[in-house]
């Protein structure tokens, strides 16, 4: 059986983050975006260790804007990011369907 690792909620988050900001994707309107879904504080910290994490596993990349005043750096979902968040998301709804009491309320 092919290894195969799964991202957590806040990565899965994350990802999708970035995927809606499209070229505005970077660790400030992440983390508004994420607060105004979850409905409470997202630390801008919390944000960029995850994005961090998930650049070393090659989920995401960054490169930095305009060096006018302070640099921002703006993150892109790799094609990696993109299977795994897919397989994720497949996984998880799998589980979902399969949960008695939905089954039960869906027939």
């Amino acid at each position: 059986m092919a290894d195969r690792s799964y991202l957590g909620e806040f990565e899965l988050m994350i990802l999708l983050a970035v995927l809606q900001l499209g070229e505005e994707a970077y660790g400030v309107p992440i983390a508004r975006l994420l607060e105004a879904h979850r409905g409470r504080d997202v630390s801008i910290g919390s944000v960029y260790a995850a994005l961090e994490r998930m650049e070393t596993k090659g989920l995401v990349s960054s490169s930095l804007g305009d060096p006018g005043g302070k640099a921002k750096r703006y993150f892109q979902v790799t094609d990696a990011g993109l299977r795994q968040a897919h397989e994720t998301r497949k996984v998880l709804t799998s589980l979902w369907h399969q949960l008695p009491a939905l089954k039960r309320r869906c027939a």
